[in-house]
């Protein structure tokens, strides 16, 4: 049986984790529209636009989830740390999010 703390701490991590994935994709949607932009005549200003300002409320709301994985899963400050270059990596979060899963699998 699980005790509440146990739980909780598996809840955190996969929060982080939806968190990481969102920023990520929202990253690489947002590197495919810069690149239209650059090669082809599409006008994809306004998504740009938009998406950027979305994928800033993400990266500040996953700074913000390593700050809690650091403050309440004991994360070291490597691990922050490599969470934080994980965001700025094309498809990093993406294996931060595969690094989270297994950890949780084996949470007791």
């Amino acid at each position: 049986m699980q005790d509440q703390n146990t739980v909780s701490k598996k809840k955190l991590s996969q929060t982080i984790r939806y968190i990481a994935v969102a920023e990520g994709v929202s990253y690489l949607i947002l590197l495919t529209l810069s690149i239209l932009k650059r090669t082809t005549e599409l006008d994809v200003h306004l998504g740009i636009r938009y998406l950027g300002m979305a994928h800033g409320v993400l990266f500040v709301l996953f700074m913000t989830a390593i700050g809690l994985g650091v403050y309440f899963l004991k994360w070291s400050m490597m691990r922050a740390a490599w969470a934080f270059v994980a965001s700025f990596l094309p498809f990093g979060t993406f294996y931060l999010d595969y690094q989270l899963k297994k950890e949780e699998d084996v949470m007791v």
